[in-house]
């Protein structure tokens, strides 16, 4: 493009990615990596560049360290200091520091479930109990404001959250869907009624609507509700929506139309409001080859000097940093919000915020630095071998520490330095003053509340269960973007980016089809039809698949399969293969049983990369005639166990260890008949 190369892959002597770079919006975006002499990747920098000028826009890097164990306990956040987890046993999560104070502390039971979480010097605590059935029961703080209890069914659905203000009640369809939530207080009761059609779609409620004769939505794509009129392009993408006029109101061509441009890859590039033909608002998106947002810019209709209403000239900048497929920084033109999530979740825990001009006040000069500008009387400085920065910055390190070597003095020695000269000359290190306090989420990883170091609450909001604000209490003024797991609220859209693609609150599904096709479920845009329990962090899901017994094979087969792939030995299938062709191939001999579980990337790319390991491996090894540990049942729980899904069951050759491991990871299961695959059933469609 241009000259430019449009996309690049850069490999080291192991093999191991260490760059990936792209064009986005006319900027070089690059994705650097590091790793250790084992493989373990120990930082991620994403870098913004203008290609015509080389000018660095932005850099965001993040880096790990791992104990003896092999387990990540140590991340250093850019511009932050190390964040260390404490944990004990194999890796149960036992405190978090920051820079070496303690901020979290964490109590568990016999059976390592957390049973209280402290801040602040005891400010906050939060005490859980359990169901005998290891259900949350209750969380209680020591501010009666946020207690819950849950209520749940026999067939493990919750069907009620009560707090000392009010009460949801939840009613479920036969297929687990959410089909109703009724609000009980002193002085309300109110119950909405969600009806959709077999797909998961929308539908208007027969109670609210009951003129309406619409029954499914036509490939569905949504073209109306109550509020607005869709359009979608060739590609199922939203293109367009208009505000509706309601029959018998007398059209004064006022209505906004939003308008959505995506790129090649189906990302989401510029959006515009327009209302009597004029902007009202215009954004931009940045995006990584990774295809995560790097930044975004913003127009807002403003008025002039002149008094004329038009697009402001310079655009409100949004800069972002990630840490693997979680956003953990937020830069704007005054302040930087960073994220410390719980680990291998979506959960956020800790907010840190610094505004840019005690960032500003952190710049400093390296000994190496200040001596080679100020090292030549004309003023132009000097260049030092890089030996010689390598053993000053050492030296730094060591005066910093008050522990200099005896190396490092017989090294002074022999220049004619001390040490107490060179400590004079180093920059002292600025401590900014930053804002920290406590994510209270629910249940399912969303913010309830932002808590100070002294127990009080900054920032509190209040969510209907699609991720909605109906309310919320910001004394402090404090940004608080992030909603359901993987989800950022953009104001000026009103669209909550979800990491592969963005989502629509008010119609509680996404805008766009889903990047793994159908092997997310036959329902391109739907988002979890149960998201009090279910939440998508990814935009994407994952399936454990059971295929029933042919004569030439009573035990049957077992799979899985994620967004990488399919995952399934001895059936002459690649490892990644579709899955689609797999049921084309499986489907007319067997009955099929699908179990759908809530997994994040890491652990679908683990499932993937133990998979591709351990079909390699078991292919090279002769159990003899009854290999009761290198069946399609024992690699398929190993493929699991090995990723943290443990199962008491999985060294069992029999189907019992699928159907253990879906009970009790799945949070749906389904039965397909054999027959010809012509696409996954309706019921299927519950998956996103």
């Amino acid at each position: 493009m241009n000259g430019e190369p449009a996309e690049q892959w850069q490999y080291d002597g192991h093999g191991w990615l260490r760059e990936i770079s792209h064009l986005s919006e006319g900027h070089r975006v690059a994705v650097h990596y590091g790793y250790d002499d084992k493989g373990r990747l120990t930082g991620e920098r994403q870098t913004v560049e203008n290609p015509e000028t080389g000018e660095l826009l932005w850099q965001h890097e993040t880096k790990h360290a791992y104990n003896e164990q092999g387990l990540a306990n140590r991340v250093t956040p850019d511009s932050l200091p190390p964040v260390e987890w404490l944990t004990y046993g194999s890796g149960y999560l036992a405190g978090m520091k920051l820079g070496g104070t303690p901020l979290v502390e964490y109590t568990r039971d016999r059976l390592h479930r957390e049973t209280v979480r402290s801040f602040g010097n005891n400010a906050y605590e939060l005490t859980s109990t359990y169901t005998p059935a290891g259900q949350l029961q209750s969380q209680h703080l020591n501010s009666l404001v946020y207690d819950r209890d849950y209520g749940w069914n026999d067939n493990g659905d919750l069907v009620r959250i009560s707090g000392p203000r009010q009460t949801r009640e939840y009613g479920y369809s036969a297929t687990g869907r959410l089909e109703s939530v009724r609000t009980l207080a002193p002085d309300l009761d109110i119950r909405i009624p969600y009806a959709t059609d077999p797909a998961g779609n929308r539908l208007p409620d027969p109670e609210l609507h009951p003129d309406s004769t619409l029954t499914v939505w036509p490939d569905n794509r949504i073209t109306e509700d109550a509020h607005y009129l869709y359009r979608y392009d060739e590609y199922g993408r939203l293109t367009e929506k208009t505000d509706r006029i309601p029959a018998g109101v007398i059209r004064t061509d006022d209505e906004r139309t939003h308008h959505y441009h995506y790129d090649s890859q189906h990302r989401l590039v510029f959006y515009t409001r327009i209302q009597h033909e004029e902007p009202l608002v215009e954004s931009r998106y940045l995006y990584d080859p990774l295809g995560r947002r790097m930044a975004k810019r913003v127009w807002r209709r403003e008025r002039d000097l002149t008094g004329w209403m038009s697009l402001s000239r310079k655009p409100e900048e949004t800069w972002y940093g990630w840490d693997g497929d979680r956003l953990t920084t937020v830069q704007t033109d005054t302040t930087r919000i960073q994220t410390v999530y719980q680990p291998g979740s979506f959960t956020p825990l800790i907010r840190i915020e610094t505004e840019n001009g005690e960032r500003e006040k952190m710049q400093r000069r390296s000994l190496a630095e200040k001596l080679q500008q100020e090292g030549s009387e004309d003023g132009h400085g000097v260049v030092f071998p890089a030996e010689l920065v390598g053993l000053l910055d050492r030296l730094e390190g060591e005066i910093r520490a008050n522990c200099v070597s005896s190396e490092s003095r017989q090294w002074l020695a022999q220049c004619g330095l001390t040490v107490e000269r060179l400590a004079a000359q180093i920059e002292p290190v600025y401590l900014p003053e930053r804002k920290i306090h406590l994510y209270h989420c629910d249940h399912r990883g969303l913010p309830l509340a932002l808590i100070s170091e002294d127990g009080n609450t900054a920032w509190r909001g209040e969510y209907d269960e699609w991720g909605n604000q109906l309310n919320e209490e910001n004394p402090y003024y404090l940004h608080q973007p992030y909603r359901l797991p993987g989800q950022q609220h953009d104001e000026e859209s009103g669209l909550y980016y979800n990491r592969n693609r963005y989502y629509d609150p008010l119609q509680g599904r996404y805008i766009t089809q889903d990047p793994i096709g159908l092997e997310g479920g036959w329902n391109l845009y739907q988002y979890p039809l149960n998201p009090v329990q279910h939440v998508d962090p990814l935009g994407l899901s994952t399936m454990i698949i059971g295929n029933g017994p042919v004569p030439d094979n009573p035990f049957g087969h077992a799979a899985a399969a994620n967004r990488y792939g399919l995952m399934s030995s001895g059936t002459g299938d690649e490892m990644g293969a579709s899955v689609s062709d797999y049921f084309k191939k499986m489907q007319p001999r067997r009955d099929t049983w699908i179990w759908i579980i809530d997994t994040t990337d890491e652990e679908e790319q683990c499932m993937m990369n133990k998979a591709i390991d351990l079909n390699k491996k078991l292919k090279t090894i002769n159990l003899g005639p009854l290999p009761v540990l290198n069946n399609c049942f024992s690699r398929t729980n190993m493929i699991f166990e090995a990723c943290g899904f443990n199962n008491p069951s999985m060294n069992t050759n029999a189907p019992i260890s699928l159907q253990v491991l879906g009970e009790l990871y799945g949070y749906q299961r389904y039965i397909m008949p054999k027959g010809p695959f012509t696409g996954f059933p309706f019921e299927f469609q519950e998956v996103k």
